[in-house]
């Protein structure tokens, strides 16, 4: 049985194809992966529903087994992060995170509590609201987070006494497989079904009968795709799609003290985080002052494979994604943006992109109105806080957003105004398992995360039981 099988009803399964994962640092094939055929999907389908009539009865049960995946992925974390990093690019200090991170969501949703809603008790009626499980659910994953994220689905369905489907993106399905297996050990046979596959495989997902909901991260453009699908089954989505996060810096704003803070929320991950820093609109008065703040902690950023000490950005992850990044800058330069650092592509294997700060850009660049997901930051001068507000609403994304100034009220009053699903005050990419995540506009539909993400993955049932 391969080292990277599936897990199917609790068992490791391989497929008669495989696909090849490569290593973003060096190009070369990093692992070999199952292709799953369609019938290996039913297969998973199959066994979720067979699980599911168990699974869903008992709450204590489910909730300490979520503890028990929470705490087995802390302690393997060790030998999952290695794996994180050769095929997704991290830093392997970041994919150490990404590992126990995925536990404490665990963890947190093992704990949290679902009462439920009491609407009438009086002498003629007992009326209750109740959270009902949806059944079987299916999960596609994206290639930045591959792990988190999934874990984003995986804990508030299980909690709410669904069974899954998991399929992670075919650039990173090796850490997905590997910790599904892991988590067999705490996990009835069942619960947790993971199938890898290429893209074929989860269009074939969205049209299963079985499923009663797709939850899914990725492009708006596969989103779309999978709203669609999953229309003609009437089945439920969460879409957590793209985003364009402007940040806003006000003219009382530190620069010496926002500047750091801007760069770090806007190239961790090396830039390929939805909510993160996308475009920063800047008073033109500090305009210079700021560019070069943030131009000299890019110049000196650690680029390299992401297992190496003190390396700070990683490579891209796949080349389709490199060149993309490669292309917005080059399209902004040929416009009269400057690239006050960085600029191009780095020569020589793997999928690297030097750490980019762009001035003289503005609304119209494609670099500021679509999402480059990647290490290149424009930053685009504005006169009032109006404009401001309004550049920074004029796109059809709405993940995040944040505003920077020394009067922290005058800060969030402008915050107030910005349209998009999570807006920070001198802070961004302040996120935790409590806190619901989602967007506005073409950035999703659905939340994830705190008990709205739990109870996105239920259904409202009324019992009314009358008295007398």
């Amino acid at each position: 049985m391969s080292d990277h099988g599936m897990t199917i009803g609790g068992e490791s399964v391989d497929a008669k194809e495989t696909f090849d994962v490569l290593n973003p640092a060096t190009g070369e094939v990093y692992a070999q992966v199952p292709d799953a055929s369609v019938e290996q999907l039913d297969a998973a389908f199959d066994a979720a529903q067979q699980a599911y009539k168990t699974w869903r009865r008992d709450e204590a049960a489910r909730r300490q087994a979520l503890h028990a995946a929470g705490d087995l992925l802390m302690a393997k974390a060790g030998e999952l992060a290695p794996i994180l990093t050769s095929e997704q690019g991290k830093p392997l200090q970041e994919a150490m995170i990404e590992i126990v991170g995925s536990g404490v969501w665990l963890k947190h949703f093992a704990d949290l509590q679902m009462p439920r809603e009491v609407l009438q008790d009086d002498d003629n009626a007992f009326v209750e609201v109740v959270r009902r499980p949806m059944g079987v659910v299916a999960a596609i994953t994206p290639w930045n987070f591959p792990w988190l994220l999934a874990c984003w689905k995986i804990a508030p369905a299980l909690l709410a006494g669904n069974t899954m489907v998991l399929k992670p993106s075919p650039y990173t399905p090796v850490t997905t497989l590997a910790a599904g297996r892991l988590l067999q050990e705490v996990l009835p046979a069942g619960v947790l079904n993971v199938v890898s596959g290429r893209d074929p495989l989860g269009a074939h997902m969205t049209s299963h009968p079985v499923p009663r909901k797709i939850s899914f991260t990725g492009s708006v453009a596969t989103g779309k795709r999978v709203a669609a699908a999953a229309a003609d089954d009437l089945k439920r989505v969460t879409l957590e799609l793209g985003g364009n996060d402007p940040a806003i810096v006000l003219d009382d704003a530190d620069i010496a003290k926002v500047a750091p803070k801007l760069y770090g929320s806007a190239f961790q991950n090396n830039g390929q985080i939805c909510s993160a820093i996308k475009r920063v609109y800047v008073p033109e008065a500090l305009h210079d002052d700021l560019v070069d703040a943030i131009a000299d902690i890019a110049r000196s950023a650690k680029v390299g494979n992401g297992l190496e000490e003190g390396v700070q950005l990683g490579p891209l992850n796949n080349r389709p994604q490199l060149e993309r990044v490669s292309e917005l800058v080059s399209d902004a330069v040929s416009r009269g943006a400057r690239a006050v650092t960085g600029g191009k592509a780095v020569d020589g294997p793997g999928y690297f992109h030097e750490p980019t700060i762009l001035a003289g850009v503005e609304d119209g660049f494609r670099i500021v109105d679509e999402e480059q997901f990647g290490p290149a930051l424009p930053i685009v001068k504005y006169r009032s806080v109006d404009e401001a507000i309004e550049r920074a609403n004029g796109t059809l994304f709405g993940l995040g957003g944040s505003v920077w100034g020394g009067d922290a009220e005058r800060a969030a009053a402008v915050a107030d105004e910005l349209d998009c699903g999570s807006v920070w005050v001198n802070t961004h990419l302040a996120i935790g398992p409590g806190q619901p995540f989602g967007g506005f506009k073409w950035s999703g539909v659905g939340t994830e995360n705190g008990h709205w993400g739990v109870e996105g993955f239920t259904e409202v049932q009324v019992r009314h039981q009358a008295k007398g």
